[in-house]
């Protein structure tokens, strides 16, 4: 019997075959470019959002005066600047602002040389970095991602209503009013590039499980100094240290108030910027507390308190302050590092005395 001619690797059929794959390349590219161009009614150099945030890895804002800050997504969160940690709220913040920029109204054309030269000497370079795929189809199939600089712009000042904020891409020579819907305001201050305006104010951030030991002292009234040990599982001792006694009983559920406490404790605002001597002063002066935290990796934080004196209201000559501040006190946290102003209300919870775990004390 002849052989059948037309063989399995028939060239006639591999060509129909390359062909109907071509068809359909041809198709799915036209689909797409019909897609992004019927979704996108904004011109390029006026979409400004990031709508995936999710995406977003790493956010760099700098200004005119050589500030800088680097913020970067993380296994364990935001980091700023490859040191700290960042505030997780104000990076929030900024990822939705980003999310729901939205373009008030083109700056004039009568405006726009007055507006891009005024930007020129104050704006703010914002870069956006993003994990994004090399392949996406229909926002379905995103294969082989890679970290990729998306967008770079520059945020302004306001215009005189304070409604919206100037912005302008990078090579663009359109400048927009850009606003998020709904709110009435600026947006220039969520892009500072000041390092501290982005720090975390976690002071203490332990669990109850991992405290080993809490010492406090009472610079003022030494014998309401204490300290805390845990010796076993949910049992505890305090030991007063004035005379190194041991409390023959404690109130349990205000001990265990008081070192749950020690989950979430945070400072006011950073003071490092303060003048040096002003600081020298405060913290060469006697203490209010210091406070000492081990926990089961045997790592300290310390946290040391000084008075704040309170500005008067009515300054008499040669008198610039009035007594004690009863609402805030100044503080070193860090192993030292930062000058801070804390609350009275954050942390009296953590400043308890030794008379108030005696059961039947008065709180």
């Amino acid at each position: 019997m002849a052989e059948n001619p037309r063989s399995e690797h028939d060239p006639m059929k591999n060509n129909r075959l390359a062909l109907l794959i071509a068809g359909l390349l041809l198709a799915v590219t036209a689909l797409l470019f019909w897609s992004r161009q019927s979704n996108n009614t904004l011109p390029d150099d006026a979409d400004f959002a990031v709508y995936d945030t999710a995406s977003v890895t790493k956010i760099f804002i700098a200004d005119m005066a050589d500030h800088e800050v680097l913020l970067e997504r993380t296994g364990e969160g935001w980091q700023l600047n490859k040191t700290y940690k960042a505030q997780a709220r104000k990076v929030s913040e900024l990822l939705n602002t980003m999310m729901k920029l939205r373009v008030r109204t083109p700056v004039s054309k009568a405006s726009q040389d007055k507006v891009i030269t005024r930007m020129a000497g104050l704006a703010v370079k914002v870069e956006v970095y993003q994990m994004l795929p090399r392949i996406n189809l229909f926002g379905k199939i995103k294969l082989f991602p890679r970290e990729k600089r998306s967008l770079v712009y520059y945020v302004g000042d306001s215009p005189k209503d304070n409604l919206g904020t100037f912005m302008i891409k990078e090579g663009a020579e359109t400048a927009y009013i850009m606003q998020i819907t709904g709110f009435k305001g600026f947006l220039t201050t969520r892009y500072s590039p000041a390092t501290d305006d982005w720090r975390d104010h976690t002071v203490f951030n332990t669990k109850l499980n991992d405290i080993q030991s809490v010492r406090l002292e009472f610079g003022q009234q030494p014998e309401e100094s204490y300290a805390v040990n845990r010796l076993q599982k949910h049992q505890y001792e305090i030991l007063r240290l004035q005379d190194q006694t041991r409390l023959p009983a404690y109130d349990t559920l205000r001990l265990l108030n008081f070192l749950t406490a020690f989950s979430d404790i945070r400072f006011e605002s950073l003071l490092n910027n303060m003048p040096e001597e002003k600081i020298d002063s405060i913290t060469r002066s006697p203490y209010l507390h210091k406070l000492t935290l081990t926990d089961s990796k045997d790592r300290k934080f310390v946290v040391t308190t000084f008075v704040k004196k309170k500005l008067s209201q009515n300054v008499y000559e040669n008198e610039a302050f009035a007594p004690v501040d009863l609402d805030r006190m100044y503080a070193l946290v860090n192993d030292e590092k930062d000058f801070v102003l804390i609350q009275y209300y954050v942390f009296d919870k953590v400043l308890r005395p030794a008379s108030y775990f005696v059961p039947g004390a008065p709180e």
